[in-house]
């Protein structure tokens, strides 16, 4: 499979992939530059963007499938 090919089949995967991490990291820096967080919890924060996001499309994809077998 060519890079071409792979893009176009996960165009819009790799949109909302890229629209959540944005989303994410925004949130968490405007987040902590009001707060005037510890450095350590942004980090930390960051780390559970990572967690966040594989839960998140984990239970949407638990869901279509549920959804669909009902």
């Amino acid at each position: 499979m060519s890079l071409r090919e792979h893009i176009s089949e996960h165009r819009s995967d790799m949109l909302i992939d890229l629209v959540f991490a944005c989303s994410w990291v925004t949130m968490a820096t405007v987040l902590f530059s009001v707060l005037d967080g510890p450095r350590w919890a942004y980090y930390l924060c960051m780390l559970a963007g990572v967690v966040a996001y594989y839960g998140f499309f984990t239970s949407l994809t638990i869901a279509r499938d549920n959804n669909t077998i009902s």
